[in-house]
């Protein structure tokens, strides 16, 4: 591990003044970070640990939620207003990784995790996202867990968070501070899809911090759910992972909330399905057209070509399950 200087943030404004400095990085609970760290993917100068900035999860007076950047995963996934308004986001959270990893995980530093796979952590392969320019292994190596949308030659990796695809799914705004002031990005606009520099993650400018995470209210959130598809039960990244809510009127879809994990760079946000499903039946048959167009470009390879498929059936299930149970909390 290279050798690093380690400060300890008092406030926002502290912390971004202090993330002008050549090489330095912020540091939340550390669960990605300090793993590349020693991985020797990542070599940091400098950490500025912010870990006791923003950490409270308010009821604010609209209905929403706002989540502190350094709320950790755990408490967010406890929370009642959540558990209550949200209960996607909690599920998500919880299938996303063991007890401890929860209680140290932030929800800044989960947003921010490394869009990742196998090859990026093998220092004798091509990976354009730790060596720009040296190409991607993961193309003709074993694929069973990459993209089907929005992939690139340059890199076909997937997004690990399972919270960020339920934040996807439920329009969540993300309010950062950097050098220049202070603006708000919706979390949909956040993550960057690969392109030909996929070692360019996200819209963050140089040294801004994610500050907090606002919810707005959305009522038939109520009624939505997680469900994850994987090769293991225990914290296994997600095949594909489909966060849903929605919203039936006289047996007539009103409104919905789509989105899928495992299958792209970035949480991928459903928005071909949710516009084709919106004045629909709420039958199997609706939501299987709206989960075929959605998938129309996806793109399988050698290994993971059956996650199309499995894509559409995990979009098919989860929906007829919110419709047929009613709330899920």
């Amino acid at each position: 591990m290279t050798p690093f200087d380690y400060a300890r943030a008092e406030s926002v404004a502290d912390a971004v003044s202090r993330a002008g400095a050549v090489g330095a990085k912020y540091l939340g609970g550390g669960t990605n970070l300090v793993d590349l760290m020693r991985e020797d993917i990542e070599h940091p100068q400098s950490l500025i640990d912010v870990t006791p900035v923003g950490q409270s999860i308010e009821l604010r007076g609209d209905g929403g939620i706002l989540i502190g950047a350094g709320a950790k995963n755990t408490a967010v996934a406890s929370d009642r207003n959540v558990r209550k308004l949200y209960p996607m986001l909690a599920r998500a959270i919880l299938a996303g990784a063991s007890a401890q990893i929860r209680n140290m995980a932030t929800v800044g530093g989960n947003i921010l995790q490394r869009t990742r796979c196998l090859y990026f952590y093998d220092e004798v392969a091509h990976c354009n996202k730790r060596e720009p320019g040296s190409g991607c292994d993961a193309l003709e190596g074993f694929n069973r867990y990459h993209a089907i949308l929005g992939a690139s030659p340059a890199c076909i990796a997937t997004h690990p968070s399972d919270m960020c695809v339920a934040l996807a799914a439920l329009d969540a705004v993300v309010h950062l501070q950097g050098a220049e002031g202070t603006r708000s990005l919706k979390l949909v606009d956040l993550h960057r899809l690969p392109g030909d520099r996929p070692d360019l993650e996200t819209a963050l400018k140089p040294g801004e911090l994610i500050t907090a995470v606002a919810l707005p209210p959305l009522a038939f959130a109520k009624r939505s759910t997680y469900r994850k598809v994987r090769d293991r039960a225990s914290y296994a990244f997600a095949l594909v992972s489909v966060a849903a809510a929605i919203e039936v009127e006289a047996g007539t879809v009103k409104n919905l909330r789509l989105a899928l994990g495992g299958v792209a760079h970035k949480p991928w946000r459903a928005f071909v399905a949710e516009e084709s499903l919106r004045g629909q039946p709420a039958t199997e048959a609706s939501f299987r057209a709206a989960a075929e167009r959605e998938l129309a470009p996806a793109n399988g390879l050698k290994h993971n070509a059956f996650k199309i498929e499995l894509a559409k059936r995990t979009m098919v299930a989860t929906l007829v399950s919110l419709t047929a149970t009613g709330d899920r909390t």
